[in-house]
Parts: structure tokens; sequence; C-alpha cells
């Protein structure tokens, strides 16, 4: 988003402000929950995941619906009883928002662009489930594209477009990802359309990332509120406007769960099953694991150390020794290690290693010397 582009500019905002700025956006009022409770085994439910009167666990009889703010409330002030109320930031885009012209001046920038920020956000779920779905902090990415009235549908389908092959371009398989509208009745109060980007989890179906209009009501409601004109003036054409507004906006530990299981792989090889992740090696958390065939040999284990000595600082690598070497692949396989490098008895007189390929598990002899030139063009995609 940032790096790869000149229209989008990078921003790291506060996660407590004024708390103004949450009623601005209109989280004070609105940002809750319908939750109800079981009044025989005391478990609680959101309203818009239950089907009938009934509890979903052991069909008890449910209270009314109460709303529960989403919100984490806390403090701010030295003397006790003249503290403020503030909040933890629920969202990562209203940082942006208040930075709106801050960023507009010092970028030198003009609609349309962008400003975008990865950051943790807070919510006070009620009840958590579903691993990451449910949490009460998480690490957010968002992205705010101011553009000119008029041009937000052109870009809104853009964005649309552009979010979802990126996912794609991560290497996650394109049967596993859908698009999804949102029904008029379903959008929120601020969005004139929204697309979902929906993954196939292990529970099915469910969001990725959105991707929504906001028209150009943050920058209104900010401006109400502060007083501030957060408004546009194009020097060019006179013109003066309030941009609106398209956003991506996703978690990052939903997308991690995506890669994981959609890079999930099991095969048989030579009657035993072999489990592996099939990450794009820019995912990898570690590129090159290298390996000893012997490590009671201390020349083999010293060209092992060496190797893996001139392959750190370039790419992320691990030596492992503690275990017999079908084990040591297994081992790498698991955590998607996309090559692993064997230096054994030849090698000392032969100066060669053998690099392993993760997902075909070809072998290849490679000079020691040459490893890192030869692993670069494949690690480098």
């Amino acid at each position: 988003m940032v790096y790869d582009r000149s229209d989008i500019e990078g921003l790291d905002a506060a996660i407590l402000m004024n708390p103004n700025v949450w009623k601005a956006s209109g989280h004070v009022g609105s940002f809750a929950d319908l939750m109800v409770d079981c009044k025989e085994c005391k478990k609680r439910f959101r309203v818009d995941k239950i089907e009938g009167k009934v509890c979903p666990e052991c069909k008890g009889a449910l209270t009314e619906p109460r709303s529960f703010n989403l919100m984490f409330k806390t403090q701010v002030g030295s003397v006790e009883g003249q503290a403020i109320d503030v909040y933890l930031r629920p969202e990562t885009a209203q940082g942006i928002f208040v930075n709106f012209a801050n960023v507009l001046v010092s970028s030198r920038k003009k609609p349309p662009f962008g400003v975008a920020q990865i950051g943790k956000s807070f919510r006070n779920e009620i009840t958590t489930g579903n691993f990451t779905f449910r949490c009460r902090e998480f690490e957010q990415m968002e992205l705010e594209f101011f553009v000119k009235p008029g041009d937000d549908e052109k870009w809104y389908e853009y964005w649309v477009n552009e979010r979802f092959n990126w996912w794609i371009s991560l290497g996650i398989r394109k049967e596993n990802l859908r698009l999804r509208e949102h029904a008029k009745d379903e959008l929120a109060h601020y969005a004139k359309r929204c697309h979902d980007i929906e993954f196939m989890f292990p529970m099915g179906w469910s969001e990725l990332e959105g991707i929504a209009n906001r028209t150009d009501y943050d920058l209104k409601k900010h401006s109400e509120i502060s007083g501030a004109d957060l408004s546009f003036f194009d020097e060019a054409t006179k013109e003066r406007y309030m941009p609106y507004v398209i956003e991506p906006s996703g978690g990052v530990d939903r997308g991690v769960l995506a890669v994981l299981v959609d890079g999930y792989r099991s095969e048989q090889v030579k009657d035993k099953e072999r489990v592996y992740l099939a990450l794009d090696y820019r995912l990898a958390p570690i590129k090159v694991a290298v390996l000893p065939l012997l490590k009671n040999r201390p020349e083999i284990v010293e060209m092992a150390h060496k190797l893996r000595d001139d392959i750190r600082g370039s790419y992320r690598v691990v030596y492992d020794d503690t275990a017999a070497i079908g084990r040591l692949y297994r081992r790498q396989d698991e955590i998607g290690t996309p090559f692993c490098v064997t230096v054994d008895v030849d090698s000392l007189t032969d100066g060669k290693v053998t690099v392993r390929n993760r997902d075909t598990m070809q072998q290849e002899r490679v000079e020691a010397s040459r490893v890192k030139e030869m692993l670069a063009p494949k690690l480098c995609m």
C-alpha cells in the first residue's frame, strides 16, 4: 500500500485520542452489540448470531436484549476525581481522519490520494470466539483513500478489484475467496456501498477484508465537532469540496489465519503422511534451514555453521541438528520453510551441499559458495 505506490502515505496515529473523536465518529452513541443471556446456563450471545428465542447451548430461556458498548473506557488525569474518560481506539480509521489536514499539507498531496496504517485496535467483546474473529485486541490494517465526489464509484470498483487480487497475489487459492456485496439493510450508517472479501475458513465463509464507500461522512463529522475545516481546495480548478473516502479495512490476524489455512497440505509419501505449509516464499517466516547430516562430525558442523552465517543477513535462516535428516526435513516442511540445505560427508571433499525444495522435495547439488546466489532469484519474488 505505502512503499509500492506514490499516491499513499503511511501513518502511525495515537491509540488514545481526544474523546470527542469517538463522538464525531458515532462510536460513543452507537458502537454496541445487542446481547442476550441464558437464564439457565448463564452464557451470553449476540442477538444476530442466534436463531429462535431459546439458548442455542441448553435450550433455556433468554433475557431481553441489552445493548453493550464495544469500546474500552479508561481515564486520563493525574488527580483522582478530576480525570476525564477516554477510550482505547476500536479502529485505526479515525486516527487517519483527524490527521487528514496534517498529512495533506506535509505530503503536498491532493485527491486522489490515501493514508494507510497498521496498528492495534481494541473492542470490548462480551463473548469471544472463533479464535481471531471475536477477540478484544487485534491488529488492523486500513486505508482511507480520499477522492473527489463523483469519482467515488470509479475508485470504489478499483479498490474492490485491487484488494481481491492482492490476496490472490499472496498465494491464496482463488476458489477459497469470494466477493460479497452488502445488501442495503446491512450497510453501516456511513456507507454508500460495501463489499466483503470472504475466505473459506474452517467454520465457513467469513470476512477477511471489507471495502466501503464511506462518502464524506467522516470528514464532515470531524469538521463539525472540532470546528476545523477539513475540506480540500483545488488550486488548479478553484474548487472546494469535502473528499469522499474509499476504505479497504482488514485484520492482520485474520489474514495470517487465512494464509495458514490455505497453505496447509497433506499427502502420502512412501506410505507415510507428509504435512507441509505451501506458503508463498515471501510469507514464509524462515526462508532457509541449514542441516548437518552428522552432528558428531565437527568438520561437517563447522561447515554448516559457516554456511548459515553466510546466508544470515540476507534471509532468515536456522540451524538444526537435533534429529535424523528425514525428521529435520519434516519439521521445516510443517512450518513452510522453502529450502533446506544439507551438509554431508561428500561436502567436505567436493565443496557441494544438497538444496531441497519444500514443495517438490527435489534435491540439487550446489557449490556451497553459490547457495546464496542460487536462492536469491527464488526468494526475491
